[in-house]
């Protein structure tokens, strides 16, 4: 008899993984620093290939048919260009306002599924939008305010294109995820993304060092063990009561850029992070269904 796993439960599972995704960005974005986004990402692509690859082929999984592996080489692509600009990105702007301008995504992805999946776009959608806009606008003000320089504005405008990007991705997730397995979703994931930055790998990226191989490891393994840990938690709870934990990606990014990389967050970033958040839970919440009169019983 299985045992009946309580949402308290699964919502700390699924933080859990949250904060594992954190820890897997702190050290992306050092391995960035040192040698680039584009290295950083080729590299923890191989390595994710190389950990999946075995447990794929243990499990008894097959070359996907053609329609599967055309989703995988899409969402491969989108993916990949979202995630390479994302740490472009994060390079310039501490963690903690990075990860603030990617919550957006969610929302982008309502329109998007609007405009590719004919489904209705809802007035708390349109509004939830309009909030959200205020918190990136706040992040701007700061920035001014801050007299950032130009790369850091280049590295939000990034971010920001990251989680169009992003949010095409969780499009192409939708019927992907119909299509394959959790595992092979993430295998072919890597294995797409690893192919393609492959091929520009003799101009903008170079061997790793030997020291750099630890970090390499470490990041494919902590998103390896965020993925599994987000999937457990959504088998075993709605998704209306897991999507809140998304938003503690912030408390993360912000902890560990301070113990990093040394960064503080402004009172502009925390103002925009929460108008960005709340503009995502009205977009999200379900409509409120008229009363029926009698007439229309």
């Amino acid at each position: 008899m299985s045992r009946t796993i309580s949402p308290a439960t699964a919502f700390g599972v699924a933080a859990g993984g949250i904060a594992v995704y954190a820890g897997m960005d702190a050290i992306m974005k050092g391995l960035s620093i040192q040698s680039g986004a584009y290295f950083a990402v080729l590299w923890r692509s191989v390595a994710g290939v190389v950990l999946l690859a075995p447990i794929f082929i243990a499990r008894g999984g097959r070359w996907p048919a053609w329609a599967a592996l055309r989703l995988h080489l899409a969402r491969g692509s989108v993916g990949g260009a979202s995630v390479l600009l994302f740490f472009w990105g994060l390079v310039r702007v501490p963690m903690a306002q990075g990860v603030a301008l990617t919550f957006l995504a969610p929302l982008i992805a309502l329109f998007l599924a609007a405009l590719t999946l004919g489904e209705r776009i809802h007035r708390s959608a349109i509004g939830g939008s309009l909030v959200a806009s205020l918190g990136v606008f706040a992040i701007a003000a700061g920035q001014v305010q801050a007299r950032a320089s130009e790369d850091m504005v280049l590295g939000s405008v990034a971010i920001l294109i990251a989680s169009i990007l992003y949010a095409g991705s969780l499009i192409l997730l939708r019927r992907q995820a119909q299509a394959a397995d959790p595992l092979e979703v993430a295998l072919f994931t890597s294995i797409v993304l690893g192919g393609l930055l492959l091929i520009g790998a003799p101009w903008f990226a170079g061997v790793p060092r030997i020291e750099q191989l630890p970090a390499i490891v470490a990041s494919a393994a902590l998103g390896s063990v965020s993925a599994v840990a987000l999937a457990w938690a959504y088998a075993r709870a709605e998704a209306q009561v897991l999507a809140p934990v998304e938003y503690t990606a912030f408390v993360w990014s912000a902890l560990f850029g301070w113990l990093v990389f040394a960064e503080r967050v402004s009172p502009w970033t925390i103002a925009g992070a929460l108008l960005i958040i709340a503009g995502c839970l009205v977009a999200v919440r379900r409509p409120i269904p008229a009363p029926q009169t009698e007439a229309s019983l």
